[in-house]
């Protein structure tokens, strides 16, 4: 496993180095569908976890600025790593490695009362902050008619659907708090029945219920109750209906949009089955 630090460009290999000397590589967690390097590597008989991104990519400064001002709530109860080192430059992180299983496609995927310590977590992370912005709404006006400029698959009339939807919505200011941005069983690990997160490269302000737009499309639809213990554990629901069903909209074209960009055909499939549910054209 050594050969997977040749993933690295030149200089994050020279600062891991200097960082855990001799550390020795044990698993390449990589995605494989972004341009983010995840290893599992030991060093003095301790495991940690190395992330690094491409030049391109803004996912290992949007983890830094999640440890320096968001995590703490989280990292105090050892349920997300804790951060040792970054170079916001270099794009590399190390932290400890978080023991536990990926949710994802274990036999605790369905089970409700990890997703009410999800909710539980969320509402912690929600918690600390919140900010005015009146310009959110434009912001993410713009930011959908962007993706349905870009190379897609989306039907030509649904485009001129969605663009004519989006041109109505009204643009009202919006309240920011700190989100996990990707809040799902992929990132959730359960160790002793604990659940624990990682992955906060897209961590950022953004309107609570935007934590819910995931599972809503996925978990949440295949089984109510899992929702139910969700908002158990997290209080009152977020979701504004109408602000909502513009997040709902914004969700199913990003997804279809961005899968079909990185080659993920089932998650473009959702993708494009989120847009006929948002735009109430899905049969049965």
């Amino acid at each position: 496993m050594t050969s997977a630090l040749g993933k690295l460009t030149r200089q994050q290999q020279t600062l891991l180095a200097r960082w855990l000397p001799g550390a020795s590589v044990e698993a390449d967690h990589s995605w494989g569908l972004v341009a983010t390097t995840v290893l599992e590597v030991t060093c003095a008989g301790a495991r940690f976890i190395v992330k690094a991104s491409a030049e391109d990519d803004h996912g290992i400064r949007r983890e830094l600025d999640a440890h320096a001002n968001w995590l703490r709530p989280w990292t105090d109860r050892n349920r997300a790593p804790t951060l040792l080192h970054g170079d916001a430059d270099a794009k590399l992180l190390v932290t400890r490695h978080l023991p536990g299983r990926l949710v994802l496609g274990s036999e605790h995927a369905g089970d409700p009362r990890l997703y009410r310590q999800a909710g539980e977590l969320l509402a912690l992370l929600h918690a600390q902050l919140a900010v005015t912005d009146d310009d959110h709404e434009r912001r993410e006006k713009e930011r959908s008619l962007a993706w349905l400029g870009r190379p897609h698959r989306i039907a030509p009339h649904t485009v001129r659907r969605l663009r004519a939807e989006i041109a109505s919505w009204p643009t009202p200011s919006a309240s920011l708090v700190p989100t996990h941005g990707d809040w799902q069983p992929r990132n959730w690990l359960v160790h002793d029945g604990v659940l624990g997160v990682i992955d906060f490269g897209r961590a950022a302000l953004r309107p609570a219920y935007t934590d819910l737009g995931r599972l809503a499309a996925r978990e949440f639809r295949g089984d109510p109750t899992l929702e139910a213990a969700f908002l158990d554990g997290y209080g009152p629901d977020p979701r504004e209906p109408h602000a909502w069903h513009r997040n709902q909209i914004r969700e199913a074209i990003g997804t279809a949009a961005w899968a079909y960009r990185v080659g993920d055909e089932a998650f473009e499939a959702q993708g494009h089955r989120m847009i006929a549910e948002a735009l109430g054209d899905a049969r049965g």
